[in-house]
């Protein structure tokens, strides 16, 4: 009896231990919570980040391009990682390249058909704190003597105060227009195998100050839907176009005059990816027998631009008023370029004029130029195209010339 109760009696307790709440551990009740906090933590500091313009990876433009990007724009959907160097706890360097291989001929005379290196260009960017970055543009590139040289084409440091106001200090592109700040020095980005001869690099013989010296402020303007932005630059400016001499002034000016850059452009919510705008600059120029040379250069630009469709619109007026004289230089150039993606292929349309008088005292080599170009581009790769392009080009002093060029352009 006494072993039957006894029996009886434990069942209950078993009973009553398996049906009763197990007991909190606050050890693991604490972990939870911890780890909580940090996903809360984190996704705090990527939209700190994100406001304040402090961004590690290169992020997929909007169709149009900012005037003055801080990183080499990168299609939509393509978004290749870059290659890091972390230096202790120091700043993450991020390098990435950038080059092309052309085959060209053309029926003008003297002209032999060739092969040819592009531009290898490494980008380099680094993001030294919340609110600093800096970036680079090393390029190697072969000249008409067959020698490779290497330009840094761009340095810039920056520091981001907020969306209204990111000061840079350093070589950039100048804000003239749209092309100048939208496509630097990869032609893998660029529809066509060149830029449009008015935005042309000086050392290739360009008419416009592409690179300055100097410091640039950026930024948005409260306007609501319209969109607008800023920049502001102030630099050395060029030399005066002699041949004998480095275009860009990167140590020494010479003069003491400064150039300085004004643009302002909108970016309608109404429409994604339209652009418009205006920009104006000014410098002194002193060549040598010659008087001293007020220079003007006045840019308008209405682009469109979405991952099919392109449509590209720029004129320049660029005035030379040699100083103590009536003497004014007025030489005007435009382009247009369209282009519509089918798949994998883009074909595309370009037409450009520049009307330079022969007299012009900073670039009468140039006169003249026009004509139509036509092209194809194919992406075959996620980070690889080719290209071919026609050319038709007319100048004053001789009859048209008819050319092709054939591109390869990768990144890396």
């Amino acid at each position: 009896m006494l072993a039957m109760w006894i029996i009886l009696c434990g069942g209950q307790v078993a009973s009553a231990q398996q049906v009763a709440p197990p007991t909190p551990d606050p050890q693991q009740d604490a972990i939870k919570t911890l780890l909580q906090r940090i996903d809360q933590l984190e996704s705090r500091v990527k939209e700190l980040e994100q406001k304040q313009g402090i961004v590690a990876e290169p992020i997929p433009p909007a169709p149009a391009k900012s005037m003055q990007e801080t990183m080499e724009p990168v299609p939509p959907a393509v978004n290749p990682g870059l290659g890091n160097i972390q230096l202790g706890n120091g700043p993450s360097l991020k390098i990435r390249g950038f080059s092309d291989v052309l085959w060209s001929d053309s029926d003008q005379k003297s002209m032999t058909n060739s092969f040819a290196l592009g531009q290898m260009n490494l980008f380099i960017t680094s993001v030294i704190s919340r609110r600093i970055d800096m970036l680079s543009e090393l390029v190697f590139e072969a000249d008409t003597t067959n020698t490779i040289g290497v330009d840094l084409e761009r340095l810039l440091f920056r520091y981001s105060f907020n969306d209204y106001f990111k000061l840079s200090a350093g070589r950039y592109h100048t804000a003239i227009g749209f092309y100048s700040t939208a496509y630097h020095h990869s032609t893998w980005m660029q529809t066509a195998t060149d830029r449009p001869f008015i935005y042309a690099f000086e050392d290739e013989g360009g008419i416009l100050p592409i690179h300055n010296v100097g410091l640039s402020a950026e930024g948005q303007i409260p306007s609501g839907q319209l969109g607008l932005h800023y920049v502001a630059e102030i630099g050395n400016g060029r030399t005066s176009r002699s041949k004998l001499a480095e275009p860009v002034q990167n140590k020494i000016d010479e003069n003491n005059g400064k150039a300085f850059n004004i643009a302002l452009f909108a970016r309608p919510e109404a429409v994604r990816g339209l652009q418009f705008g205006f920009s104006y600059y000014h410098d002194k120029l002193t060549p040598d027998g010659l008087p001293n040379i007020r220079e003007r250069i006045m840019a308008v630009h209405f682009v469109y631009q979405n991952s099919h469709f392109e449509f590209l619109n720029e004129g320049i007026l660029i005035s030379h008023a040699l100083v103590n004289t009536p003497i004014i230089f007025k030489t005007p150039a435009f382009y247009t370029q369209i282009s519509h993606s089918i798949g994998l292929f883009r074909p595309y349309f370009r037409y450009q004029f520049l009307n330079a008088s022969s007299s012009e005292p900073i670039f009468g080599d140039v006169g003249r130029q026009n004509g139509p170009s036509f092209g194809l581009k194919y992406d075959f790769g996620e980070y690889a195209n080719l290209k071919a392009q026609y050319d038709r080009s007319g100048t004053r002093t001789s009859n048209s010339t008819n050319g092709i060029t054939t591109q390869l352009s990768f990144t890396f």
